[in-house]
């Protein structure tokens, strides 16, 4: 089928030739149809190298950013991973072919809703989805052995870190925005984090209880 060589060409060109060579997130995103996660006018451009606008101020992330923080977020089999920013579903279900569970957090009700409706109908019966506070991560669920934040902030939410297993890992950009930089978290002891400045990257800020006001200012609890 035509969609399996764009997605074979995506993969190759905009992930692999820039350096992302996980094996396990290269076979994910090989397997994931981004084009069923994106508006029917929009199928056209699924494997084109860029955001695609999905509603309600929301973009899905380029091919190479959802591919560099789930390597980055060192994803592997049998692990328990919470994303924040749901968007389309797209990168929770890329996720979702590496990990064993995935609950993903959307703060726009209708998104979450499309993306769990899109998610079951395609089978995806790994990933919750969940409408609520990002900044606040999922408790209920916690701890994560893995942490992907597809929205900025200021800095990585106290309540975030606290939801990192021992040994997990954080990923996410922070930074003012359109100035972001993607940093990992590593928690290597209950009380000891280890920050790693990656790159620079470009995302929709993180509004919540603990970053962003929806007018882009920060919150006092996050200061």
């Amino acid at each position: 089928m035509l969609t399996d060589i764009q997605r074979d060409r995506m993969v190759a060109s905009q992930v692999e030739a820039r350096g992302v060579t996980d094996p396990l997130v290269l076979k994910a995103m090989r397997a994931v149809p981004r084009e069923a996660f994106v508006p029917a006018a929009l199928a056209c451009l699924a494997y084109e190298d860029g955001a695609l606008a999905i509603g309600h101020g929301r973009t899905m992330s380029p091919p190479y950013v959802v591919a560099v923080m789930a390597a980055a977020a060192d994803v592997a089999p049998g692990a328990r991973v919470l994303e924040i920013g749901t968007g389309s579903g797209y990168g929770a279900a890329v996720l979702s072919r590496i990990a064993a569970e995935v609950c993903t957090v959307e703060r726009v009700g209708a998104l979450a809703d499309q993306a769990r409706r899109r998610l079951a109908a395609l089978g995806y019966d790994n990933i919750h989805v969940v409408h609520g506070d990002g900044s606040l991560g999922c408790p209920e669920h916690a701890r994560y052995d893995a942490i992907v934040v597809t929205v900025g902030g200021p800095r990585v939410p106290k309540t975030l870190l606290h939801q990192i297993a021992v040994g997990g890992r954080l990923v996410m950009p922070i930074g003012s925005p359109g100035g972001e930089r993607l940093v990992r978290v590593v928690r290597t002891e209950e009380h000891e984090y280890e920050y790693t400045d990656l790159e620079q990257v470009v995302r929709v800020p993180l509004a919540g209880t603990e970053c962003w006001s929806p007018d882009g200012a920060v919150l006092a609890s996050t200061m």
